[in-house]
């Protein structure tokens, strides 16, 4: 693929990454947007104090702000991966998920409980969507 179909989508609406990585990627034709975790796009400190219902909340604001940011919205998210610290809080977050998510056809998805997540969040969700 040529490097000209590349491009680095960045927005001061999500946080910014952590590491070196771009918050998504445009390439043929497809969006793939780094996993977000609920940081404050403003201070870069976690939101939510260990709620997960907040943290959650938070995640789905930064990922919707890197769609927005690339011309893209949920309803054309074709994939995501939701990493949970504690698979417990699966049945929450689902139904916070599926605000986001149910109104349009659901995206493919895996769920996986993880060891840890970057600055102890207890929730990160990538995706994958078609421009």
């Amino acid at each position: 693929m040529d490097q000209q179909q590349i491009e680095a989508v960045q927005t001061n609406k999500a946080p910014a990454p952590v590491g070196p990585y771009n918050q998504a990627v445009k390439a043929g034709g497809m969006l793939f947007c780094s996993g977000q975790i609920a940081l404050d796009p403003a201070t870069g400190a976690m939101v939510g104090g260990g709620d997960v219902e907040l943290e959650t909340r938070q995640v789905l604001t930064n990922l919707q702000a890197v769609l927005t940011a690339a011309g893209c919205s949920a309803d054309r998210v074709v994939r995501t991966t939701v990493f949970l610290q504690d698979l417990a809080d699966f049945t929450l977050v689902n139904d916070i998920y599926a605000e986001v998510f149910s109104t349009c056809v659901s995206p493919a998805r895996a769920c996986v409980q993880v060891a840890a997540l970057p600055k102890g969040a207890r929730v990160e969700i990538d995706c994958i969507a078609i421009l």
